[in-house]
């Protein structure tokens, strides 16, 4: 049976399924109920320095995008951080881990950027017995105006300085949350390993503003007719997030950091492609709200039946695995070749694969008039350049396959032999290419 028990930079949890710092995890009863439901770990609601709480406004905070069957495809939010008294949180963490000691607790933390103020939060947060504490450098509204937030997370130099202070300052492992909202996001990375970080989680929330009321032409949501840009989260960040996990997992400085995956992540498929993409654990919380606690019992045992079929016993051997496949695209093999294939017997007669490719691609899919007015539609593979937008439109899962031609194959659309490997940085076309081989492609009008 697969061990489903992580070690997170030292923190130990029953499952690699932690609640992310969010209203899911504002309260004792929340987190409580959170633990009974299976969850290995919380990231509690971001806490702020001693003093009057912030306010959060009380009409809408949350804007949705739905897909056609009104599932949630993101959603976007405008609270900020908790607006409970820190005396409150700090008694009720305490609480909480005193009874469940075998889950993980993790304080989010947002001060602002004076090591007095991180000193003395550090401290009150040390006492209740957390595991550890996340730096909050991705939150992008409200807080990150008062300099805070993504206003830290933005700047490496911040990012490095801060984590610094609280390595200095306490004696809990150290996360950094960064945030989306950046050009490169190795960098802000770099900057926390510099600073002593001992693990990283993304992403945070995108900015995004989710529409507009077209009767009142007010964006949407609104405070008594204004709006506000908000936090985008929700499956619609979760190729965003895959991206920004893997560029931190394969980038040689970074390479060694431990990642916390976070993002659109439902279940348990979503999750092991984090790990397997470089993270070591995964939060979770738009599915969260959405769905309630009781998800992670399909998450548990999910990645557990998984794992057992594929012979994994451990989580950490799924860490990274698919790291070594990615690469940059001048490292391609430009000589690979794929065709569409059409199953004549699954396909529904919609012509969305023909529309696609007659009006916006490669005119490579004609269709022909069967008797009784019926249609087929056929792939000239001497047009075809195997994008695969045919197959990305079709209705009828595995419809279209994209089907790769043998080594030595002579592709009608280019006249080449399939199988020479060539990446960009030796093939002809390029005028950099150091060690050019084979013939030039030609473009066919």
């Amino acid at each position: 049976m697969a061990d489903l028990r992580v070690d997170f930079v030292g923190i130990k949890a029953p499952n690699p399924f932690w609640l992310a710092s969010a209203p899911p995890t504002d309260k004792k009863v929340n987190v409580v109920r959170a633990y009974e439901a299976g969850w290995g770990g919380v990231v509690w609601k971001t806490l702020g320095e001693d003093g009057p709480p912030v306010v959060n406004v009380s009409g809408p905070r949350y804007g949705a995008w739905h897909g056609p069957d009104r599932r949630i495809l993101g959603l976007n939010n405008i609270e900020l951080i908790t607006d409970r008294p820190l005396a409150v949180n700090l008694r009720e963490i305490a609480e909480v881990k005193r009874e469940w000691p075998d889950r993980a607790l993790v304080v989010s933390l947002m001060v602002p950027c004076e090591e007095e103020s991180w000193k003395a939060i550090l401290k009150q947060v040390e006492e209740t017995g957390a595991d550890g504490i996340e730096l909050n450098f991705g939150c992008p509204h409200g807080m990150s105006e008062r300099g805070m937030g993504a206003a830290v997370g933005q700047v490496p130099e911040y990012v490095e300085m801060v984590t610094r202070w609280c390595k200095q300052h306490s004696r809990m492992p150290v996360i950094v949350k960064l945030t989306p909202n950046i050009a490169d996001i190795r960098k802000p990375a770099e900057a926390a390993k510099r600073g002593g970080a001992d693990a990283v989680s993304l992403i945070n929330t995108i900015n995004s503003v989710m529409g507009v009321d077209l009767d009142t032409l007010t964006p949407i949501p609104s405070t008594a007719g204004m709006a506000t840009h908000g936090g985008y989260c929700g499956p619609a960040v979760k190729p965003i997030a895959l991206n920004m996990v893997s560029e931190i997992a394969r980038n040689p400085y970074t390479a060694d950091l431990p990642i916390s995956g976070i993002g659109g992540i439902e279940t348990w498929r979503d999750a092991v492609e984090y790990l397997a993409l470089g993270a070591s654990a995964v939060q979770v919380c738009t599915a969260a709200m959405t769905y309630g606690f009781k998800i992670v019992e399909d998450m548990i045992t999910g990645l557990s039946d998984w794992m057992d079929a594929k012979g994994f016993t451990e989580v950490r051997q799924i860490t990274r695995m698919a790291v070594p496949k990615l690469t940059d695209w001048q490292h391609l093999d430009l000589d690979w070749a794929v065709k569409a294939k059409i199953d004549e017997a699954a396909c529904v007669e919609c012509g969305r694969c023909h529309i696609a490719c007659e009006d916006t691609s490669h005119q490579a899919i004609r269709v022909e008039a069967l008797d009784g007015g019926k249609r087929r539609f056929v792939v000239d593979d001497a047009e075809c350049v195997g994008c695969n937008l045919c197959a990305s439109v079709c209705p009828v899962p595995g419809c279209i396959a994209m089907d790769p031609l043998p080594d030595g194959a002579i592709d009608p659309r280019t006249g080449l032999a399939v199988g020479g490997r060539r990446t960009w940085l030796e093939h002809p076309n390029n005028p950099m290419a150091t060690a050019p081989r084979g013939p030039m492609a030609t473009h066919r009008d």
